[in-house]
């Protein structure tokens, strides 16, 4: 199992491997595998960027990510610019139903309601906006139709698991409880418990998924 001070350098070293990441303005600590980012940067997409990073390595449990996003005077933009560039935005990628999505502006937090009928869609949504020049921040609080009967849920998510390389399927147990699905098991690290729950939330009629994948850090399952 890697110390603390060994998962803070790989962070480290992966910031740098990364080239739309400036690694001198994040800061990096790590307590029993819980990583807190901070710093300063002048777009949302690095911060993301950071974030992403810092879940890719072996080890981490957890991110508490406390980056601040503050844009250059030359990059300021009001809300009435931020909401009009989102709109459009969103008009011109054909994966989101745009006549489905909301957009709101506050002082440069983006937020999206609405109801769309897969989680792909959703998912796509918030990407789109948030690389978008003045961006603090993105929240997605766009629900999802229901499409499918919950029994069917486990099966299509199951199936979903074994194509996926990055996932051992054989290590996670699904259950659902109407359209929630509750994830169990172990796997490697934070990016393959994350993969499972995208993987979960990419089945339709899903609205939710607890995840209580543990993390675990040896050669083979315990």
């Amino acid at each position: 199992m890697k110390t603390d001070g060994q998962i803070k350098q790989d962070i480290l070293d992966e910031l740098v491997f990364r080239p739309n990441i400036d690694e001198t303005q994040i800061g990096v600590s790590v307590e029993e595998g819980v990583v807190t980012l901070s710093g300063t940067v002048n777009e949302y997409a690095k911060k993301v960027a950071a974030e992403k990073a810092a879940k890719s390595v072996q080890g981490v449990t957890a991110v508490a990510e406390d980056i601040e996003v503050k844009y250059g005077d030359d990059y300021k933009k009001s809300d009435k610019e931020i909401a009009k560039a989102a709109v459009d935005a969103l008009k011109w990628n054909s994966t989101v139903p745009k006549e489905k999505v909301m957009v709101k502006v506050e002082d440069g937090y983006v937020y999206l309601s609405g109801e769309v009928s897969w989680s792909y869609q959703k998912n796509a949504a918030k990407r789109t906006v948030e690389n978008l020049l003045g961006v603090k921040q993105v929240y997605n609080n766009i629900s999802l139709e229901q499409k499918i009967k919950p029994y069917e849920v486990k099966e299509r998510i199951k199936n979903a698991f074994e194509r996926m390389a990055d996932i051992d399927a054989n290590g996670i147990q699904i259950t659902t409880d109407d359209h929630k699905v509750i994830l169990t098991g172990k796997v490697h690290s934070i990016k393959e418990k994350e993969d499972a729950e995208k993987a979960a939330y990419r089945a339709p009629g899903v609205y939710e998924v607890k995840n209580n994948i543990k993390v675990q850090f040896y050669t083979e399952y315990a």
